[in-house]
């Protein structure tokens, strides 16, 4: 039986051609179902009016306004020598601020008859700028007559919903189109199992898309976004909670270490004791890899909390038991690092078949995309026959002529840079499924994790090891007070001359291909309105050359370097021979000189806040303490000024990211990679919906536990199949 005929409808049919191929085109919606799912972005109350105080510029809006004057002009131009040309300039307000609106030519003559002092209607337009004064060119608009009430009631009752709207499509159009398919709303088969809808006093998704579309009363939007809430959070964690099961049938080769083999021989050459933290997340990691079903785990250590030893050791386990390990990382700066620190930590049992190697030794190679085509041979050859039980590389591993001779453990790092999919290309080169360590330095809320990462157990490092320093950050404010930069670059001189090391990172790098006249790359809207281009790595590493640093040894570090010079540049750093590093975001992640105790962040308020963590976290990793300074010419009230305070004042990177959540809009919570999921999340905020999620969760892993092929849901498996394959391409990029 066929259970959604009605929803599947398109839209075509019931709208017509040419509405429908705007709505495709523009909004993505090709079918009733889709429509019904386009919520409204907010409300309008009759006799409550929107704030024109607060537009974005540049964006296009919808407001609902009472227009308080309007005159026609008559003047003389080009087209109309005779001063027949015409301009219709209408003011309307909403008790918060005024907006004009203007209208030329032969646009006039309907407007000018209907848009009279007193009149309300819902206006649609892109918000310029005109004489400083914010204005509509020929907005879209549609009248609100308060004689009759039959134009707003059929729209919303007392409240009008406003539609994310694009140009060609205003939201009263979107508004209309909506009403003639709501009453399909009745058809829609509901994803919820009646036992769990009922338990949670949620009204039926009739029910709620007719309230959402048609709301009467605030208690009626706030009814269907708590029930479309629960469709969202519960269909994705179903999606999670089969992907989790079916991961959980895979077979896999148990992997447990040799006593006195790989593992313990490196234990003892440690020369220190790992923490609490450390052993209490290698025993889970072990505990997994000594099962027959892959191991999928997600290590999140804060920023120098020892994650790549706890990789180390899982990686050394799997060559005892003899398969191989395959470290995931990023960039090529990050994967010569951990290749370095790797070799640096093993010593001799990294020298396998060498003269020399100790006698469980294995052989540890890099594979990366820009080697050269001797050094690639030889590695792939060792992954073939097995000779390298450790390899580190690149997306240069996924590629096809890879092969392993027995691939046990995949580590991915910084994880948020993969799909899942690349994650996947790599594990599918086991004989069978491989385990999965994945890690990330960038904490994440706990609600992200579950919605972001849902397929995978969670471990969590929280402790520094002994022997970490505290890092002291300070806002530096550039502008208001200038010598506390003067001050700012003194302590890097001080830091040197005690023998220390610092960076110095800026937002670009400098060079041609980044400035906007040469580029033709427009001028964010920030530095349009400063007059100010962000600061260049080889411009400042240029001014503190000659001038606050002058007779230091000043390097700089970016990503267009060529990547024998990006590793030349960071072991003459490691080596101690460079005092001062002035480098992009590329030493954001892995890099590590314990040496190094200071940081300067120019232009500070051009990164996140989860960036700026990750870039601290590169000083007091030996037992001097670190500096970071973030320097910014904002203004003290400003909101990326609040930001750099919130950095500066904590050095718990899981209350970070919850600030930098709170902070982004929503679609960007689960990151660019995340598309898929973000779609699907209309009404489901991640952040402050964690109850709604944990609790889908659990709900989620109860039902696919007891019915995995969801035959006794059939309404949940067709919004699984909307979901999978509406998104499947993203969904599953989504990890």
């Amino acid at each position: 039986m066929d259970l959604v005929p009605a929803l599947e409808e398109p839209l075509k049919k019931v709208l017509g051609p040419a509405t429908a191929k705007v709505m495709a085109e523009h909004l993505g919606l090709h079918t009733v179902g889709d429509l019904l799912h386009h919520y409204p972005r907010r409300y309008e109350e009759r006799g409550q009016l929107t704030h024109l105080a607060d537009l974005p510029m540049d964006e296009h809006v919808t407001v609902v306004a009472m227009v308080a004057d309007a005159r026609l002009h008559t003047f003389a131009s080009a087209k109309a020598p005779r001063g027949k040309g015409q301009r219709l300039e209408v003011t309307i307000t909403d008790g918060s601020g005024r907006l004009q609106l203007v209208f030329f030519g032969n646009g006039v003559h309907k407007p000018h008859k209907e848009l009279l002092p007193g009149t309300r209607a819902m206006f649609s337009g892109k918000v310029s700028v005109f004489n400083r004064r914010l204005q509509l060119a020929h907005p879209a608009y549609e009248l609100l007559r308060g004689d009759s009430e039959e134009t707003v009631e059929s729209w919303a009752g007392a409240l009008i919903p406003l539609y994310p709207a694009t140009a060609k499509l205003e939201s009263w159009k979107i508004g209309k189109a909506i009403q003639t398919v709501l009453p399909r709303a009745q058809e829609a088969v509901d994803p919820l199992p009646p036992g769990l809808r009922e338990g949670r006093g949620l009204v039926t998704l009739p029910e709620a898309l007719l309230k959402i579309h048609r709301p009467h009363t605030k208690a009626d939007v706030e009814d269907a976004r708590s029930r479309l809430k629960w469709d969202e959070a519960f269909v994705l964690q179903v999606a999670l909670a089969r992907r989790r099961h079916a991961d959980a049938q895979l077979p896999a080769v148990a992997r447990r270490p040799r006593p006195d083999g790989l593992l313990t021989a490196f234990d003892a050459r440690l020369p220190f004791t790992l923490t609490e933290g450390q052993q209490k997340v290698s025993k889970e990691i072990f505990d997994d890899l000594a099962t027959e079903h892959p191991m999928h785990r997600l290590l999140q250590g804060e920023v120098g909390s020892g994650k790549t030893m706890v990789a180390l050791r899982a990686m050394l386990a799997t060559v005892d038991a003899g398969g191989q390990a395959a470290m995931l990382a990023p960039t090529e700066v990050l994967a010569q690092q951990h290749h370095r620190s790797v070799v640096e930590m093993m010593g001799e049992l990294a020298e396998g078949g060498m003269l020399g190697g100790a006698e469980h030794a294995t052989k540890v190679v890099l594979l990366t995309g820009s080697m050269g085509m001797a050094g690639r041979r030889q590695a792939m050859l060792d992954l073939a026959t097995g000779e390298a039980g450790i390899v580190i590389g690149t997306h240069a591993l996924i590629e096809d002529k890879v092969q392993f001779h027995d691939l046990g453990l995949v580590v991915v790092d910084e994880q948020h840079r993969f799909g899942v999919e690349q994650r996947d290309a790599l594990r599918g080169k086991g004989k069978q499924p491989p385990h999965l360590l994945v890690m990330t330095a960038t904490p994440i809320p706990r609600t992200v994790a579950m919605t972001v990462f849902g397929d995978l157990e969670t471990s969590v490092l929280d402790q520094l090891p002994a022997g970490r320093s505290p890092i002291a950050s300070h806002v530096v404010p550039a502008a208001d007070k200038p010598h506390f930069l003067s001050r700012a670059w003194e302590r890097v001189r001080e830091e040197v001359e005690n023998g220390h090391q610092a960076y110095v990172v800026c937002p670009r790098i400098g060079d041609e291909e980044d400035d906007p006249k040469k580029s033709g790359k427009k001028k964010s809207p920030e530095d349009e309105a400063e007059k100010r281009p962000p600061l260049a790595v080889l411009d400042v590493a240029d001014q503190l050359a000659k001038g606050p640093l002058q007779g230091l040894r000043v390097e700089v570090l970016h990503g267009r370097m060529h990547p024998d010079d990006k590793d030349a540049v960071m072991r003459r750093f490691a080596a101690g021979d460079t005092d001062v590093l002035v480098a992009t975001t590329v030493i954001e992640v892995g890099v590590n000189v314990p040496n190094a105790t200071a940081m300067v962040i120019m232009d500070a308020d051009r990164f996140g806040v989860s960036q700026l963590h990750q870039l601290r976290g590169r000083v007091g990793r030996g037992s001097a303490p670190g500096l970071c300074l973030l320097v910014t010419e904002m203004p003290e009230a400003s909101a990326a000024r609040q930001r750099l305070n919130a950095v500066a004042s904590t050095l718990d990177g899981f209350e970070l990211s919850r600030i930098d959540l709170e902070q982004r809009r929503e679609g960007d919570v689960l990151g660019q990679a995340q598309s898929g999921a973000r779609t699907s999340l209309r009404v489901l905020a991640v952040i402050e919906d964690e109850e709604v999620i944990a609790q889908a969760r659990e709900e989620a892993t109860r039902v696919v536990s007891a019915d995995p092929e969801l035959t006794e849901f059939p309404g949940l498996r067709v919004a699984l199949d909307a979901l999978l394959d509406e998104e499947r391409e993203q969904y599953l990029e989504k990890g």
